[in-house]
């Protein structure tokens, strides 16, 4: 019997999304079960005859004589004395209600995309629009190798069905770490929400572009609006509804009454549809995600900055041009080739053949141009120069499956010279877990979000191991290594030195693409790998100047501030003077290095 009532317990939906005694608990008195004084403990006890007919939030005066004859039911049984019934039955209805919302809480975002992830059904190709193909592969790659990727249809129950992940009482452990998970929110909202935005408020004032970039004509501007129009809810009801197209270009111009989001919280106001798609779109998005590189737990995971008003996951759905960050891999194949740090390359303007017209990579910066100067000082100033002069050394079809093992599983990327600069797109959770390569001796470790599921009874139905593979050598790896230092100790990651006062080894890469679209930086350390990208809901919203828009100040500082916490944390087991595990001495070379390393600005692709 006490099985079933605690299984029954556990089940029973009390309304408000309080599915289980334990989350109605909480919901209607902000308590466990445990500490439930008499009096609340009949109240929940008297919904479960018919929950909306006594729901205690709307009608308190009847859920309150519901109570009151389940404490009778308990006099009677013996179970409280008279005493007890007449003083309980006579206290007020007294309720501490907190909604139920999956959209509050720690981690938001990850605990969504963990919905979606582990619920999703084998792939079918007919299932999949036509213009959205890549998802089909995409889907059909994580089914294959990723076991925790609809984990509730690849696992059954003893009756034989598949699991159900709101109503089987599953127990889901994940690798974040709260207070990791804390520290990285701030760092995120506390830069882009307090800094970046009033800043880019600051610079479209008054823009009649405003706030997309100034480089746009009023016609492209107009284009994009009319494609947010037609992807709008506001639309697809009116069209539903069998509106024309004259009362819907009404509809979206006609001043509304409508509540709209500031960081200070939702504010009531007139305004017209058009323009508040034009708002929404104003606020800038960030993505960060923080792993260990040895067994893959996934730290911390922050897809956005309110998942309330801005829910699309920029950690694993978004996928944005990745810019300089790609240099790292392209350089790691040159070290598998035989190339090393110290060896030089011309740091000149070249044009090349590619598919049978010219291109020419253009520089930001034209520091020591003409000059001979080492790899490790060309990725230090993310020289594209020296990056298009290594690929025309190497092989692009070789570069697209270096980047497949680094786990990029974009299957848009086609082999070209322009590869070399980042035009190609790569989601957040890619990135970082591509970099563990270089922090964990030439091994990628897949990013792993659970480490265990259990059954409602507390048995492990699964256990989640590491998922790891070989990309390069740990030769090569050991070269990067000095690389990827070179460009925090002297290159366009400098400021986590002598702005941030960082001490301990450190490798990283900025990135940046054209006309400051994506702001990147890649960041590890050896007990932690973290990636942020920065940038706004469309391409053509961003910051025009190079100071504002570059990843070294849109997402550094999110690293930065992120690592600052951690160190401060005592409690982590993360030491801020933690070394590399590199030989004595090691440099990559043959000969040392004559270059000296100065702090420079992140270069963009063009």
């Amino acid at each position: 019997k006490e099985e079933i009532i605690a299984l029954y317990l556990n089940y029973f939906d009390f309304l408000h999304n309080a599915v289980g005694i334990k989350t109605a608990s909480s919901t209607y008195f902000y308590k466990d079960p445990k500490n439930l004084t008499l009096e609340e403990a009949a109240t929940l006890i008297g919904l479960c005859k018919n929950p909306s007919l006594f729901n205690p939030v709307r009608y308190p005066e009847r859920c309150r004589e519901r109570r009151n004859v389940v404490l009778d039911q308990m006099r009677k049984a013996g179970y409280i004395t008279d005493e007890q019934y007449h003083k309980s039955c006579d206290q007020p209805l007294t309720l501490n209600f907190h909604r139920n919302d999956h959209k509050d809480g720690t981690a938001p975002y990850l605990r969504e995309f963990l919905r979606v992830y582990m619920s999703a059904e084998r792939p079918d190709r007919s299932k999949y629009p036509s213009w959205n193909k890549r998802q089909y592969v995409l889907d059909s790659i994580a089914w294959d190798t990723d076991p925790l990727y609809g984990w509730c249809n690849k696992n059954f129950k003893k009756d034989g069905s598949p699991y159900n992940l709101n109503a089987d009482g599953l127990k889901v452990y994940t690798t974040i770490d709260s207070r990791m998970q804390r520290y990285a929110e701030e760092a995120v909202y506390g830069h882009v929400a307090r800094y970046l935005q009033p800043e880019f408020f600051k610079e479209n004032k008054g823009k009649p572009n405003a706030p997309f970039t100034s480089q746009l004509t009023k016609k492209q501007v107009n284009q994009i609006m009319e494609r947010a129009v037609l992807q709008s809810e506001r639309y697809r009801i009116l069209k539903a509804n069998g509106a024309s197209d004259e009362e819907i270009h009404k509809s979206f111009h006609t001043p509304t009454d409508m509540s709209i989001f500031t960081y200070h919280g939702d504010v009531d106001t007139t305004m017209t549809p058009i323009d508040s798609i034009r708002y929404v779109k104003s606020f800038l998005r960030a993505g960060f995600m923080s792993m260990d590189p040895t067994t893959g737990a996934v730290k911390a995971y922050v897809g956005g900055l309110d998942y309330t008003h801005f829910m699309y996951d920029m950690v694993t759905g978004g996928r944005r041009q990745v810019g300089s960050t790609i240099k790292p891999f392209l350089y790691s194949l040159a070290m598998e080739n035989g190339f090393s740090p110290c060896d030089k390359a011309p740091n000149v303007q070249q044009t090349y053949m590619v598919a049978g017209k010219p291109w020419t990579p253009r520089n930001a910066s034209h520091k020591r141009a003409g000059e001979m100067v080492t790899l490790k000082w060309g990725l230090a100033q993310s020289s594209n120069w020296i990056s298009a002069y290594l690929m025309s050394k190497l092989s692009p079809q070789q570069f697209v499956q270096l980047l497949h093992d680094y786990g990029i599983n974009n299957p848009d990327i086609h082999p070209s010279m322009s590869l070399c600069l980042g035009p190609c797109e790569m989601t957040v959770a890619e990135m970082v877990s591509a970099y563990t390569t270089f922090a964990n001796h030439g091994i990628r470790t897949a990013p792993m979000f659970v480490s265990r599921i259990e059954d409602n009874e507390g048995n492990v139905i699964t256990n989640f191991q590491p998922r790891m593979n070989e990309v390069i050598s740990e030769e090569s790896a050991n070269k990067m290594l000095v690389l990827l230092k070179g460009v925090v100790d002297g290159g366009t990651a400098g400021r986590l030195r002598y702005k941030y006062n960082f001490t301990g080894e450190i490798g990283g890469k900025t990135g940046t693409t054209n006309r400051n679209s994506d702001a990147w930086f890649m960041g590890f350390t050896p007990q932690l790998v973290s990636g942020c990208w920065v940038g706004g809901d469309d391409r053509d919203i961003h910051f025009d100047s190079m100071r504002m828009g570059q990843g070294a100040t849109m997402a550094l500082p999110i690293w930065a501030y992120f690592m600052k916490k951690v160190y401060r944390d005592k409690t982590l087991p993360y030491d801020p003077e933690a070394k590399f595990d590199l030989p004595e001495g090691f440099d990559g070379c043959a000969h040392k290095a004559e270059d000296d390393m100065e702090y420079g600005i992140d270069e963009v692709y063009e």
